[in-house]
């Protein structure tokens, strides 16, 4: 991600480094993430508990963890499985054409911030967006709110499969409102029917996972 203006809007401090990490995190476990890890385990030092502690976990599998065996579990996971899509708009639009809409939204969002992503990134990958959000706060608060269903359930889905990677969408998801009976009902039905279009769009998870999913956080 380029940016004509790189200064960070102003906004809440521990916020803003969560999201810096959490969105390094979500990247790809090459040389330089892993190299990063000492820096990033102090910045999550100074986060606050429900924030920083799911946080731990994955900078532990990370750094205790053969390099080659971390990346072939991340392209595994976020590369080879729908279930676990990084990708926001997927959840609520599947394989569908309102699904370009929304991420031509995304990236007008980002110009009007002046942000200009490379020719490798997806305006709704998480990771970007949680980049996007440590720079310029309200707008990617904004984002994130909006996609909170599919955050959580990817959260979920991430939790069901035990990865190694859950504590980070475990950290994002403390950073946002606690969910209300609208946002909780948006996760149920997610999480009942899959995301619309594809050949043979499946439930993310049965019914019964939803309660201790959807009763609330923060």
């Amino acid at each position: 991600m380029s940016r004509r203006t790189a200064r960070p809007e102003p906004g809440d401090a521990q916020q803003i480094a969560a999201w810096q990490v959490q969105s390094l995190l979500l990247g790809y476990p090459d040389e330089a993430l892993l190299d990063s890890l000492p820096i990033l385990a102090r910045a999550v030092s100074t986060l606050p508990e429900a924030v920083g502690a799911p946080l731990h976990p994955v900078l532990s599998y990370l750094d205790t963890t053969q390099p080659h065996t971390a990346a072939a579990e991340y392209v595994g996971t976020f590369d080879h499985g729908k279930r676990f899509s990084p990708y926001l708009t997927w959840f609520l639009y599947g394989d569908t054409r309102k699904r370009g809409m929304a991420l031509l939204r995304f990236e007008q969002i980002y110009r009007s911030a002046g942000v200009v992503l490379g020719d490798d990134e997806l305006s709704d990958h998480l990771a970007v967006v949680l980049e996007f959000a440590s720079a310029h706060p309200v707008p990617g608060q904004r984002l994130l709110d909006e996609h909170r269903a599919g955050i959580e359930v990817m959260r979920l889905a991430l939790r069901e499969a035990g990865s190694p990677w859950t504590g980070v969408l475990d950290s994002v998801s403390a950073t946002l409102p606690a969910l209300q009976g609208t946002e909780r009902e948006a996760i149920a039905a997610l999480l009942a029917a899959g995301p619309p279009g594809g050949d043979d769009p499946e439930p993310f998870a049965p019914p019964t996972d939803m309660p201790n999913f959807i009763g609330g956080r923060r």
